[in-house]
């Protein structure tokens, strides 16, 4: 088993989040796995990466060469595009399609939407709304996580006790919330693949 994945996205998102649910899971199935943080210019607003290499087998280094990911997760479009060259032919990508507009020159979203659409393995779908159907816009994060599920190569059940452990001092209420968002991002993916 061999998966590397581009996390992409915008400070203050939950790209870091969604890095550690994936990776207490990973620790959880007994693969090894090689983290790479790339972080904006600010906490919030400048652009976040992370390249994660999941294996069962030792991983030597930490950087997905282009044209080699199998899955990017972007919680944001435009960053979503800014990885395409390391997406491989088979590859997935599973974007938020809600721009976070924080600089004065950002691209034309149909454009955006144009690039996207010439992509033959993707899941684009609106978490934002998913997540304030849900009660909470904070769990938007964890909604692109669900709808990555198909595609991780992670038991499904070991994502959830991650997401247990990880937002337990939080309170069960939390916990809950993002337990259903992670379920409703499964679920869209499921209908939508």
């Amino acid at each position: 088993m061999k998966k590397d994945i581009i996390l992409s996205g915008v400070g203050g998102q939950g790209i870091l989040s969604i890095a550690t649910v994936i990776g207490e899971a990973v620790l959880k199935e007994g693969l090894y796995m090689k983290q790479a943080e790339v972080h904006g210019m600010s906490q919030r607003g400048g652009d976040v990466q992370s390249n994660l290499r999941i294996s069962d087998r030792p991983i030597a280094s930490d950087l997905i060469p282009t044209g080699k990911c199998d899955l990017i997760i972007s919680l944001e479009p435009m960053e979503a595009l800014r990885y395409l060259p390391y997406l491989s032919p088979d590859g997935w990508l599973v974007t938020n399609e809600v721009p976070f507009i924080n600089i004065p020159n950002y691209p034309d979203e149909k454009a955006i939407k144009v690039e996207l659409d010439k992509l033959p393995h993707k899941i684009v779908l609106n978490v934002n709304e998913v997540a304030k159907e849900l009660g909470s816009t904070r769990v938007a994060n964890i909604v692109l996580l669900g709808a990555t599920i198909p595609f991780l190569g992670i038991d499904y059940a070991k994502v959830q006790d991650s997401i247990r452990g990880i937002f337990l001092r939080k309170g069960e209420a939390i916990v809950e919330m993002n337990l259903k968002a992670l379920a409703a991002g499964k679920e869209i993916a499921e209908k939508l693949i």
